[in-house]
């Protein structure tokens, strides 16, 4: 970590940094009377309507319009309700900024952003589950490292996102390598900085998904630049939604009819790899056909399970391990969880994609 010796002052800054002056406000004022948000307080917990009501609409994420896509290649059709917009946003700190600013009402994030809402004193819930079992991202080292190995992090700085996914894979890494964050210096960063970061010599480590990981290497390979595997995983993809969205019984209607779209989607995709090379990666991200193949290898089996049983325990080791870290206020994840979605999108798929 930062070689403050005022810890406290170091995870302030990191809030401020990466989620802006409002919502850095809201995340110290739970720092500063010693409590987290009293997530789930006055939600609905009222069966979801069978039909959507004719006239609702939905504000969805679909980062680099992912979910549209999947939908017209898949030929699922348009769901039973409309699509007001649908926000090119992914990162979890902008993903809490929209909620709050009540333009979005549902999202696709990893584990990390609803415990760093729920930090912030920000209600909402997890409504949908995928579990990954394979690693999604990858490290990589700024051009001219020696560094092979997480054991080689130490007194590194490391790029560190704390509201997103890739903040929590950096952290459990290196409580699997035996280092402390006071080991390595932790700088704050959103992941959108990492790879600008990693160019200037800003810092010696970043975590970077597999989809970025072939571009960077063909890129600064031959400057000396080099990617460390990691056996890490993140194991949750997520659909999650504000409390004020789920309490209007229309809008939880028209969620709970699109968990199914949304899963198809990502199991079509997953089952028609060569076409979702050519149609996503090499058509919209400008990748080579074999930059995109080396992406499908690395790609995940979708998993929805009916229990999420399994889910909450990941989401609580992870709520742990930032406590642990002073980056949050330990606290009980089982008030992320709207269990009235639970099963709906292992109902939607085959088998063979149900845990």
């Amino acid at each position: 970590m930062s070689s403050s010796p005022v810890p406290g002052v170091d995870r302030r800054l990191f809030l401020t940094s990466l989620l802006g002056a409002a919502a850095g406000v809201a995340g110290l004022s739970g720092c500063a009377d010693g409590s987290a948000a009293a997530a789930g307080e006055g939600a609905s917990t009222a069966p979801l309507a069978k039909n959507v009501p004719a006239g609702t609409s939905l504000k969805i994420a679909s980062y680099q319009n992912t979910q549209q896509l999947q939908f017209r290649l898949a030929k699922l059709g348009d769901p039973p309700f409309k699509v007001s917009n649908w926000l090119n946003i992914g990162a979890g700190p902008d993903v809490i900024n929209a909620f709050r600013a009540k333009s979005l009402d549902l999202a696709n994030n990893a584990g990390i952003p609803p415990i760093q809402a729920y930090y912030q004193g920000f209600d909402a819930k997890i409504v949908a589950i995928n579990i990954t079992r394979k690693p999604n991202y990858l490290f990589a080292t700024k051009p001219g490292s020696d560094i092979r190995s997480v054991d080689d992090f130490k007194g590194k700085r490391l790029a560190f996102s704390q509201g997103q996914a890739q903040g929590v894979v950096l952290l459990r890494a290196l409580k699997k390598a035996g280092l402390k964050y006071d080991d390595v210096e932790l700088v704050p960063l959103t992941s959108n900085q990492f790879l600008t970061a990693l160019q200037s010599g800003q810092v010696d480590i970043a975590p970077l998904g597999n989809t970025q990981a072939p571009a960077y290497l063909a890129q600064y390979e031959a400057k000396g630049a080099r990617i460390i595997s990691t056996d890490v995983v993140d194991l949750l993809n997520l659909l999650w939604a504000p409390v004020s969205v789920l309490n209007d019984p229309a809008k939880a209607a028209a969620i709970a009819a699109y968990i199914p779209y949304w899963a198809k989607g990502q199991v079509w995709a997953y089952e028609h790899p060569d076409a979702w090379n050519r149609e996503f990666y090499v058509r919209t991200q400008n990748l080579t056909l074999p930059q995109a193949e080396a992406i499908t290898e690395l790609a995940n089996k979708p998993f929805y399970p009916p229990s999420w049983d399994e889910a909450i325990k990941w989401e609580q080791e992870t709520a742990d391990l930032l406590a642990e870290g002073g980056f949050v206020k330990k606290f009980d994840v089982s008030e992320l969880f709207d269990h009235r979605f639970e099963g709906i999108a292992a109902k939607s798929v085959p088998a063979e994609y149900r845990k």
